[in-house]
């Protein structure tokens, strides 16, 4: 039988205070998974201090791409040395690595492609901001009207992709704020999409990119680029 490959991503940029224990929290977790650390060019010492973790992949982005770039260098990664599995967990610390037993079987149960991880689906320990919360309903509804899918936590980027999920996705991924957006592209190459209630954590240190004056940029362009995505009819 052929044995299963699980790669797991974190996405860092100037994460040198969080990426090291974020990646021997994953050792501890998911033992057997392979884990790759892309440094989108940070001016800090997060590739050095990945580094420090054993049997760990660093890539190092010679250019700052963004969220979008980063993770998407991961589903090429995933693609081309023919990872079954891919797990994207944040580099700040948000993301805890034991739940993703919880993504594995919701995959297992329900036969999704990509499974989310939810901040909001029976779970109550995380208290997001009213704005993001705001944000969030709006996507919700967004997405209910557009594609008739109920998704709680579309801005989650603690997410479970499959084989299918990650050669898609490998060629078409957003550069800004992709989370929404690779939701509707999954949709339009017919894969299935499933959520399952987390336990996440707020950030250890630093701050998000999101702040309350970038915000309603961040809707605005969202709500574009879904709308946009979702109107394409060719790939």
């Amino acid at each position: 039988m052929k044995k299963t490959k699980m790669l797991i991503v974190i996405p860092a940029f100037n994460e040198q205070n969080n990426i090291l224990s974020v990646v021997r929290h994953v050792q501890t977790a998911i033992p057997l998974a392979d884990i790759l650390v892309i440094n989108d060019c940070s001016v800090d010492a997060t590739s050095d201090k990945a580094r420090l973790a054993q049997e760990v992949k660093v890539i190092d982005l010679p250019c700052n791409l963004g969220i979008g770039g980063a993770v998407q260098t991961g589903f090429k990664y995933a693609r081309d040395r023919g990872y079954d599995y891919m797990v994207q967990i944040d580099g700040d610390g948000q993301h805890l690595p034991e739940e993703v037993e919880k993504l594995t079987q919701a995959m297992n149960d329900s036969g999704s492609d990509m499974v989310i991880g939810s901040r909001f689906l029976d779970v109550q320990s995380y208290r997001a901001t009213w704005l993001r919360r705001i944000g969030i309903k709006t996507f919700y509804w967004l997405f209910r009207l557009l594609i008739n899918t109920k998704i709680t936590d579309s801005t989650s980027g603690f997410r479970l992709y499959n084989r299918k999920s990650i050669e898609v996705l490998a060629r078409y991924y957003a550069n800004d704020y992709p989370e929404p957006d690779a939701i509707i592209l999954l949709k339009k190459h017919g894969l299935r999409i499933c959520e399952v209630g987390v336990e996440m954590r707020a950030r250890v240190h630093g701050a998000s990119s999101i702040t309350t004056i970038r915000s309603p940029y961040y809707m605005v362009k969202v709500v574009l680029s879904v709308l946009l995505s979702c109107s394409r009819t060719k790939w």
